[in-house]
């Protein structure tokens, strides 16, 4: 008596509903697909299991990753790869296409495809095998360069802090110095959303570029009289700063590749429910402001950046320059 056939895994599952869903007309060419997070909220299952699910229809050529859009409906769906033979085996490519593979497949090639990922659909969207997907090898071959996906995202962001040149010495001064170190560090963080995700303060990445980013601003704060520790202290204080509004201006980028809804026009859609609650009169001042308030990221990174740098200029005993007006700092 044969066997009952077994059900399919969960991400095959999951890949199939949606595939019927371009495939009826549902889900149409260039519209949003369900995201990582989303997949993974609604099915109730792994992120792993809905990074395979995009994998899946991504190599099936049903969906594709479109900046500033996430994971699309492809422009022309069903384009599928050449499938292997009936027996489930994979068809041998020829040997020259092979070598070619091997060739391409090479430490900058890897890492620059798993940031091109992440810069699209965000640091969970990251596999050996999406990698692997992306530069049309198995995933096995990633393993000659990378011995898991943290060692991957590891050498990702150390790629990441190597693309500014910072100057030597650099400016004048040492809150010149600081500015221009922390302004580079949130252009990385706009350029790369993902990249706040990958930082820790507890678990530091020790990698060339990122140290280099560490020891250059200890360089700029010698000669103030400060101890070791004290530097040290400022270093990190400083990269936090950066990070802690990297990790809202990603979720902001997030939520708006998900929607499809702008910061401005989402606050307009709250509008209705504030006047409400600013109707009573409880919050006065908030209902002077309001009005016109939709929160401004690079502005409240400058004006945070200001005021520690106010802070520290007490610390080491300097005159604190007047503070700019709000809307211009």
């Amino acid at each position: 008596m044969p066997s009952a056939a077994r059900p399919d895994p969960p991400y095959l599952q999951i890949a199939a509903e949606i595939r019927g869903k371009i495939r009826d007309g549902e889900l149409r060419p260039g519209e949003r697909v369900p995201s990582i997070r989303q997949i993974a909220q609604r099915w109730g299952v792994a992120v792993a299991t809905a990074t395979r699910v995009v994998t899946t229809l991504q190599e099936e050529g049903l969906v594709e990753a479109k900046v500033g859009s996430g994971t699309v409906v492809s422009a022309r769906p069903g384009r599928r790869r050449p499938a292997g033979p009936a027996t489930g085996q994979v068809a041998r490519r020829p040997k020259r296409q092979d070598d070619a593979a091997k060739c391409t497949l090479n430490r900058e090639s890897m890492l620059r495809t798993a940031i091109a990922i992440a810069d699209v659909e965000g640091l969970d969207a990251v596999s050996m095998r999406r990698v692997a997907a992306g530069l049309g090898v198995g995933p096995m071959s990633l393993y000659r360069h990378v011995s898991n996906k943290d060692e991957l995202v590891m050498q990702m962001a150390d790629v990441v802090f190597g693309e500014p040149e910072l100057p030597v010495p650099g400016p004048a001064g040492w809150r010149d110095k600081l500015e221009l170190i922390s302004r580079e560090q949130w252009a990385l963080c706009w350029r790369h959303p993902w990249l706040p995700r990958a930082v820790s303060f507890t678990r530091p990445l020790f990698v060339p570029n990122m140290l280099a980013h560490t020891e250059w601003t200890l360089r700029a704060l010698d000669g103030l009289g400060l101890s070791r520790a004290a530097r040290m202290q400022e270093a990190l204080t400083l990269h936090s700063l950066v990070v802690t509004l990297g990790l809202s201006m990603a979720d902001e980028v997030e939520a708006e590749q998900e929607t499809g809804t702008t910061l401005a026009r989402w606050y307009a859609q709250q509008r209705a429910r504030t006047d409400e609650l600013f109707a009573g009169g409880r919050f006065p001042l908030l209902a002077e402001l309001h009005e016109d308030t939709v929160p401004d990221l690079d502005g409240l990174f400058e004006y945070s950046l200001a005021r520690h740098l106010d802070g520290f200029a007490i610390l080491v005993g300097e005159r604190v320059p007047a503070p700019q007006d709000a809307n211009s700092a």
